[in-house]
């Protein structure tokens, strides 16, 4: 019986990995803030499942579903911390800080609350995969976004520090950056998204990654490409182009 557990697991990418990876040899932990999405899905789908709904900003309740998880079935063999907000902010107004906090709550103290509530029971066992959601966002400053850019850039520097304190213990820790995945975080966007991705083809590229153990992995490879040139650029350069680059609404609900 394979045992794994997802955040966000309510829609968008979260719901496609439920889907990638339900069988009747599966258990799934399902965690996001909307009780019904998730009790819809898993009533769809073959295998068994827990429900947890709790928002991963709350340490306290994320511990507590570890807890009852792992006393029911046992150590997961995977944990997806998936579970994240997106909106468009401007660092010139200090309205938006109380998003860019939001973000910094959901984005890497939920991840980081997620990962850390199995990490002792999965090095106990000495087997398992901790996998965490970053974004391609993530490797610059993106304007417009500068909240998220920031929450993402802390979530990749997060797991790589994990990735090391776990080295040796049999526990996997991979960090997947996605470029534009066709969710309702991306469907407010009004502008062309490139090499945008299905959630279920998402979810296929997502489940290889993690089944071959990869430290970081940038998905599509076209964002791959596209990443390292960012990185690449002086700052003056990159000033300039990203300039005219398209900014994200910024009155969405967080």
């Amino acid at each position: 019986m394979r045992r794994i557990v997802i955040t966000g697991a309510s829609s968008g990418i979260g719901e496609a990995l439920a889907r990638q990876y339900a069988g009747a040899d599966t258990v799934i932990a399902l965690m996001a803030r909307r009780r019904g999405p998730m009790q819809a899905l898993a009533s769809a789908l073959p295998g068994r499942f827990e429900i947890y709904a709790l928002d991963v900003a709350d340490g306290d309740a994320v511990v507590r579903a570890a807890s009852e998880f792992c006393a029911r079935h046992g150590t997961p063999d995977l944990v997806i911390a998936n579970a994240g907000v997106s909106a468009g902010t401007r660092g010139d107004d200090p309205a938006d800080v109380e998003k860019l906090r939001r973000m910094l709550e959901v984005n890497v103290a939920g991840l980081a609350a997620t990962l850390a509530a199995f990490a002792p029971a999965m090095r106990a066992a000495g087997r398992g995969t901790l996998c965490g959601i970053a974004s391609v966002a993530g490797f610059r400053g993106l304007p417009g976004a500068g909240a998220y850019s920031a929450s993402k850039a802390a979530a990749i520097a997060w797991l790589e520090a994990l990735r090391v304190e776990l080295a040796g213990s049999g526990v996997a820790v991979v960090t997947l950056c996605p470029g534009y995945i066709d969710t309702p975080m991306t469907q407010v966007n009004r502008y062309p998204m490139p090499f945008l991705l299905s959630a279920e083809e998402a979810a296929r590229r997502f489940a290889r990654a993690i089944a071959s153990r990869r430290r970081l992995a940038v998905i599509p490879w076209q964002m791959a490409l596209v990443s390292v040139l960012l990185r690449l650029l002086p700052p003056w350069l990159y000033d300039r182009v990203a300039a005219r680059a398209p900014r994200k609404p910024r009155d969405l609900p967080l």
